[in-house]
């Protein structure tokens, strides 16, 4: 795909976000009261954002022009932040984590894999170096304190000579049975055939007959083979069945990749091009232009000065540097206009001045005025508005600077898309512009003060006194405070480095290596019946994928930007619940590879021993903190978390001190801003173990992890088994697999598979394809998840704050609609009776 390719495909993305912020903008000032508009109208948006997501993160991947890049990086930050905001605002309307769209995707004529959340590449891009350096470190540490992940080794115990003998002779002369046990039966199949022909009296058949009949054979055995033949080429005509190299690499995707990785060079090439550049034309621009700047801006000062001493007959005072300086008074504005805001500015502080004296005895009015909004807010709260947005600003802007800038942009000139050194000289002018005046306002406030001096002694003196006392108020208090803010932030550790503390975290066994899982990885299909489900009112069962779309909004997406971490809805701690088996190591595992995030392991067992006491707690709390916000992002995992809030501590765990962490995980969330990339995950098999109000109260968002259903189970089978090398032929039956695996988990259909695909299974499979019988013979050890397990789940879940929520609302949606039949009927009863009559 060529660069004027991507470059198009950019200006059809920002003619639709242009058009989605329009249409934004009118629908949010309207407040609504129709509950089911509302969600469509968010879901539409939703959705829509999605697919302009989807094209700028491809865009933004692809695109080697510098400049463009930075601009399309902050209006993607600011389409993650609003799909962030609009998911916060379907929860809040819908009180459930999960949401279904299908109508909306039928209207808007697009396929569910549509709504797959992508992962920007740019997360692990932009600091591979950095991650891959940690990655090195990390594993050396690992294999120097004997912590490293080692293959399984199965121990192999030496055998004296003489068994070893005896084992090799066993085994030959049962071998050598078996090819007796076979002779002797082929021998007595030839008596048995022989004596039947003998009693039955039949005669050899001649040469005729005997070729008859082979070809009778063959022929069907030919004719057999051509209808298979003929059926499966229907199939795939039919686009039933793949055609023949489906899966196989095509030469155009080969060159695709070859083309990607091209541009990635390019990207870097240019990048480092306009660094240099930067740097380089201000300096010549200091060189040509920086002289006239200053001079002009020293004329335009003294100007301001005498105008100001015409017009109200004293020199004005200068504004302080905190303020701005001179670029207050002359941002954007022509000679005129200043003098007009010298002569405004007069007339308030007259204004101001008799508006005090009118309104010091008026106080009682300022209690109605209040009651008054009140009210008004009540009014108005009547109707559903859309909560104010941070993101929608940042998208507009950067669609604005789009339009005057690249909408319209010749570019004939640029055919290589490398930096534009004309937009490089407007930005540095204005820097360059600013570090001058800088320099000139503290030469102009010694003139003023000059010049002042020379017109009116006494009022400076007298000003300058003033001034000294204040500000030596001001020195006092700030040194107050700062020697407060000092007691308070005690840092235990402020001797020692980070590298030391990384290092003491690894020895200890508390930062480990995250597993190298993607997202991807954790496969399933989508629910294609939710909404159809929910209008029935049933509440459906949600599918992997929607679990993978949780974790994607609110770990990934936060972690992986700062700008959308800072401003978007933030979820500080994130709960997975559900049965053994079903993949939520492997989510925590996926959400520290695809954000190159460090991995903490806080979990009960793992902490037992470590850190003993209470300041040893403190202590080891410091220490991840710290090592977690120096080398953010970072992902805090508490596995089997119930038992950090267990109702009764089994007797067999006291000397574990599961409880440890209890009271201060509620401190730690207190002590995370906005600014920290910091997640903590905990993951639970029995969260009903656990005391239900802390344990909510520590997870804000509570992800209940479903055993697959049907059609994930089917996908499930398949993937895994041609990961494992498996060949699916017609002999294997993957619906009925599917089927019989009801209730049975991610985890065992691996083991399963794991446990069939041996080497020597493998190699077989050419003259004997796999059947389902191989697989359901395995299964049949494990025990499923059973229909009461998945409604103990269900139950829990309903007493969680948002699972109650949900409840009350679903029961005041009932009542209505039972009111309203019960009107109807009335009025079909009293139309009757009427009719009677």
């Amino acid at each position: 795909m060529s660069n004027a390719m991507y470059n198009k495909m950019w200006h059809q993305t920002q003619e639709a976000l242009n058009s989605l912020l329009d249409n934004e903008s009118q629908k949010m000032m309207k407040p609504q009261r129709n509950q089911v508009f509302i969600f469509q109208m968010l879901a539409t948006f939703y959705i829509k954002y999605v697919q302009i997501f989807r094209n700028l993160e491809n865009v933004y991947d692809q695109i080697v022009h510098p400049q463009k890049r930075t601009l399309i990086r902050k209006i993607l930050d600011g389409v993650m932040g609003r799909i962030l905001e609009l998911k916060n605002e379907m929860v809040e309307l819908e009180l459930t984590e999960f949401h279904y769209f299908d109508d909306i995707l039928q209207d808007l004529k697009l396929i569910p894999q549509q709504l797959d959340i992508p992962i920007p590449k740019y997360f692990l891009k932009e600091k591979l170096e950095v991650i891959k350096g940690r990655e090195k470190i990390l594993a050396q540490l690992l294999a120097n304190s004997g912590l490293g992940i080692t293959e399984k080794k199965y121990p192999v115990k030496p055998i004296p000579l003489e068994e070893a003998v005896k084992l090799i002779q066993v085994a030959e002369r049962a071998r050598q049975g078996r090819l007796r046990a076979m002779f002797m039966k082929q021998i007595y199949l030839q008596e048995h055939r022989a004596k039947q022909a003998r009693l039955l009296g039949e005669r050899v058949a001649d040469v005729g007959t005997a070729a008859l009949c082979i070809q009778k054979v063959w022929r069907g055995f030919h004719q057999c083979k051509r209808t298979e033949r003929e059926r499966e080429e229907e199939m795939i005509f039919l686009g039933m069945n793949p055609p023949p190299l489906f899966n196989e690499v095509s030469a155009a995707v080969i060159q695709a990749d070859r083309v990607t990785h091209l541009r990635d060079k390019v990207q870097v090439k240019h990048e480092e091009e306009y660094r240099d550049a930067l740097v380089t034309i201000k300096d010549d621009l200091k060189l040509i232009e920086g002289p006239n700047i200053k001079e002009n801006l020293q004329d335009q000062i003294r100007r301001w000065f005498i105008e100001c001493r015409h017009l109200t007959g004293t020199f004005p005072d200068y504004p302080k540097e905190e303020e701005g300086g001179s670029a207050i008074i002359f941002s954007n504005k022509t000679r005129q206009q200043v003098i007009e805001d010298i002569i405004a500015s007069q007339e308030e502080e007259e204004k101001n001045k008799k508006k005090k004296k009118e309104e010091k005895p008026k106080k009682g009015k300022k209690g109605k005025a209040k009651k008054e909004t009140k009210e008004k807010n009540k009014e108005e709260g009547e109707g559903w508005k859309m909560s104010p947005s941070v993101f929608l600003h940042m998208m507009e802007e950067g669609n604005n600077v789009y339009k005057d800038l690249w909408k319209n942009k010749d570019e004939s000139w640029n055919v290589p898309q490398g930096y534009d050194p004309e937009l490089i000289k407007e930005d540095k002018r204005k820097e360059l512009e600013s570090e001058i005046r800088l320099q000139v306002d503290e030469l102009m406030r010694q003139e003023l003060k000059n010049l002042k001096l020379a017109v009116n002694r006494e009022k400076e003196l007298s000003g300058k006194t003033g001034r000294r006392k204040g500000s030596k108020k001001k020195n006092k208090k700030e040194k107050g405070k700062k020697w407060k803010v000092g007691k308070k932030d005690k840092d235990p550790t402020a001797d020692r480095t980070i590298e030391s503390l990384y290092k003491e975290l690894v020895e200890e066994g508390l930062l480990i290596q995250a597993l190298k899982v993607n997202l991807s990885d954790y496969i399933g299909e989508y629910s294609y019946l939710g909404t159809t489900l929910r209008q029935m009112s049933t509440e459906p069962m949600p599918s992997l994928l929607d679990v993978r779309q949780l974790i994607t909004l609110y770990g990934i997406l936060p972690l992986g930007s700062e700008a959308v971490h800072e401003k978007a809805p933030s979820v500080k701690s994130l709960l997975l619940a559900g049965p053994s088996g079903v993949g939520k190591k492997l989510l925590v595992h996926a959400i520290c590879t695809e954000t190159g995030a460090n991995l903490f392991n806080l979990s009960a067992a793992n902490i037992a021993g470590k850190y003993p006491g209470k300041n040893g707690l403190q202590m080891m709390l410091h220490v991840v903190l710290k090592v977690a916000r120096q080398l953010q992002p970072s992902v805090v995992w508490i596995g089997d978390t119930e038992k950090t809030f267990y109702k009764k501590v089994p007797s067999a765990e006291r000397k574990m001190e599961p409880k440890r962490l209890k009271k201060q995980l509620p401190k730690i969330l207190k002590l995370l801003k906005p600014d920290d990339r910091i997640l903590i995950v905990g993951t639970t098999q029995r969260p009903f173990d656990a005391e239900l109000q802390p344990f909510c109260k520590v997870y804000q968002k509570i992800i209940l992890v479903p055993r697959p259903d049907y059609a994930s189970r089917y996908v499930l089978w398949k993937e895994i088994i041609q990961r494992n090398g498996g060949v699916i032929t017609g002999a294997l039956s993957i619906s009925c697999l599917a089927k019989i695996s009801d209730g049975f988990t991610q985890g065992h259909i691996v083991q399963v598979v794991k446990e069939v695909l041996t080497e020597r299974r493998i190699r077989q499979q050419s003259h004997k394809p796999l059947t389902a019988v191989e697989f359901v013979t395995s299964l049949t050890s494990m025990s499923p998840v059973y229909q009461e397990e998945e409604e103990s789940f269900k139950d829990w879940y309903a007493k969680t704050p948002m699972g109650k929520k949900r409840a009350l609302a679903l029961k005041g949606d009932n009542k209505e609609n039972d009111e309203k039949d019960k009107g109807k009927e009335k009025e079909k009863k009293g139309k009757k009776e009427k009719k009677k009559k």
